[in-house]
């Protein structure tokens, strides 16, 4: 089968290696977002999905819109029977939708219908979600609103983060788009119609959701600090510092006011919540790598006597 592929970030790569590496399929050519300043430099670089591309000599293609006529005639001329997008970033319009042969599919990394849109592996985790997956679906003209082809499952464990819940998904992903591909070169694939009444939306991820509110409760910022591990980093504030947190973990009792330092040693830091208590137990300060708190308190003991209040 004839393949074009749009995406961008390392997850699409992946799954670009996929086709790659299997012989019933032929990538045409290669959709992804523009170079983009990176770095403390700001030099612009190349998306994974580019990265990629490039090592296999395929053709690359980094319009800023797709809605352009020029766009839409350049894509038809590389003649595939079916575009895979994964995380592409651009929307598509009805035009690129209906030019391939078998359409445009799409690897959604949620059970849809729930958690459309650009953050499902984040805000599955923030919810409190027991489970996720991977869902391959037909794409139409709404967001992640297509007909579902397949869908994987996958548990999300008590100490998750989206980096490891990313890494699952990404194997979750490779073996379910060759089926899917396969089922639709066959004439057998079968597509299910989501039902709307039990959509919801995960929105793109914005930095001012990484500071930690310490009148929530613990549960819910244990939650959070795991969505937001890689990216954005949920933070507190010491006086002008902004300290990353990396890793806590939930202590049933309420020992004192949020955001309190109830105590702080070899275990980590104990914080007051709303309800409960979190344990920190690995942090960052500015200027210095992630570490255990039990090595920060050996550098910085003062910042973190008990009594102490963080989020001012």
């Amino acid at each position: 089968m004839k393949i074009l592929f749009a995406g961008t970030p390392e997850f699409a790569a992946a799954h670009l290696q996929t086709l790659l590496d299997s012989p019933e399929h032929s990538v045409v050519g290669v959709y992804t977002q523009p170079d983009r300043p990176a770095g403390r430099g700001k030099k612009l670089s190349a998306s994974p999905v580019k990265a990629l591309a490039l090592q296999y000599n395929l053709p690359v293609f980094q319009p800023p819109s797709l809605k352009p006529p020029e766009q839409q005639a350049l894509l038809a001329q590389l003649g595939a029977d079916i575009m895979v997008v994964v995380a592409y970033g651009l929307i598509l319009p009805q035009q690129i939708l209906d030019t391939p042969r078998l359409g445009c599919i799409n690897v959604h990394a949620s059970i849809l219908p729930r958690w459309r849109g650009a953050a499902p592996i984040q805000r599955a985790i923030a919810a409190g979600d027991k489970e996720t997956g991977i869902t391959i679906m037909h794409m139409d003209a709404g967001l992640d609103t297509g007909a579902m082809l397949s869908i994987s499952r996958c548990p999300i464990i008590h100490d998750e983060t989206s980096a490891s819940l990313h890494l699952k998904l990404q194997q979750l992903g490779g073996p379910a788009l060759l089926s899917s591909l396969a089922h639709l070169d066959a004439g057998s694939a079968v597509g299910i119609v989501q039902d709307d009444q039990d959509s919801c939306y995960a929105a793109k991820i914005d930095k001012a959701e990484a500071l930690i509110d310490w009148a929530q409760p613990a549960a819910e910022l244990d939650r959070r600090i795991r969505a937001f591990d890689p990216f954005p980093v949920a933070y507190t504030t010491l006086g002008d510092l902004r300290i990353k947190i990396w890793r806590a973990q939930v202590v049933p009792a309420t020992h004192s006011a949020p955001g309190q330092i109830v105590g702080a040693d070899s275990q980590g830091l104990l914080v007051g919540c709303g309800e409960q208590s979190l344990l920190i137990t690995e942090i960052q300060l500015p200027g210095k790598s992630r570490m255990a708190v039990a090595d920060s308190l050996n550098a910085r003991a003062e910042l973190f006597a008990p009594g102490t209040q963080l989020g001012r």
